[in-house]
């Protein structure tokens, strides 16, 4: 009786990777975001940020009742992308831009998993907790919305995502938080690479996108960190910084109007599509 229990349970195998693979649909491009309030979305939208493309969809983050929402579940992109009160973000334009370029037969999703204020410490895997510590009142609402640990949080909605698609890149949008830190980039790579690790990815295949901090020129009071963050791709050869050359600011000169996030969103895009060959 043994032997025939193996193959039955052998072919049960092979049907089960079968289904699996059957169910990753090679056409769904996935791809994570995450960052501070830049990437949260800081700027309120607008009537012409409400249509969106059906094959643009992301992957709700958190519950939300008002919204019709619920954690786990693909929706078509409509801000917000992030949490339930978000604004417009990079990741908008970003996934506009792509499904204008790419073929019909592909769709792109999106995760964004963002914290305002956020030092990129809050991703560190293993030291997040003494972030989370120090970390002030205000942000604390923010992180336990992630169940309080947004790494893994964004670890979690990505397997969940990679039931049904490919991971194709990672955006990320940080650094106000850590100006003058010589460190962040050896910090990004470290985030970086136990993503990778933990999703079973390899960096030839899922760039990081890096955006800019708010330019001089537009009153920008982080500017400073674009020296910081022109040096990514030393530390990671597979980073591209994207530019925030003449993407409109808010007078507060740490956020981007919405405006400035279409600009700097589409930039993302371009460089991702680049990349893709397109």
């Amino acid at each position: 009786m043994k032997e025939p229990f193996k193959k039955i349970s052998l072919a049960l195998v092979i049907m089960a990777v079968g289904f699996s693979s059957q169910a990753q649909d090679k056409n769904f491009y996935i791809f994570l975001a995450f960052g501070q309030s830049n990437m949260e979305g800081a700027a309120k939208f607008e009537e012409q940020d409400m249509e969106v493309n059906p094959r643009f969809q992301v992957l709700q983050s958190i519950n939300c009742p008002d919204l019709d929402r619920e954690r786990g579940n693909w929706y078509p992109a409509v801000p917000p992308l992030t949490r339930c009160h978000t604004g417009l973000t990079p990741v908008d334009y970003f996934g506009r831009t792509l499904v204008e370029s790419l073929p019909d037969s592909i769709r792109v999703g999106v995760i964004n998993v963002s914290v305002g204020g956020c030092k990129i410490e809050l991703f560190e895997k293993n030291r997040y907790k003494t972030y989370v510590e120090t970390a002030p009142d205000w942000m604390i609402n923010m992180i336990n919305a992630y169940d309080g640990n947004p790494y893994q949080h964004l670890v979690e909605l990505a397997k969940k995502a990679q039931e049904g698609g490919v991971i194709k890149g990672i955006l990320l949008h940080q650094g106000e938080s850590n100006t003058g830190d010589v460190e962040w980039p050896k910090k990004v790579k470290g985030v970086y690479e136990n993503l990778l690790s933990d999703l079973g990815l390899v960096s030839e295949e899922v760039p990081l996108l890096a955006g800019e901090m708010v330019s001089a020129e537009q009153g920008g009071k982080c500017a400073s960190m674009n020296a910081i963050i022109a040096t990514l791709p030393v530390v990671i050869p597979t980073a591209h910084v994207i530019s925030s050359e003449d993407c409109e600011a808010i007078a507060d000169g740490l956020h981007f109007s919405a405006a400035g996030y279409r600009k700097l969103g589409s930039r993302y895009g371009n460089q991702m599509l680049t990349i893709l060959g397109y």
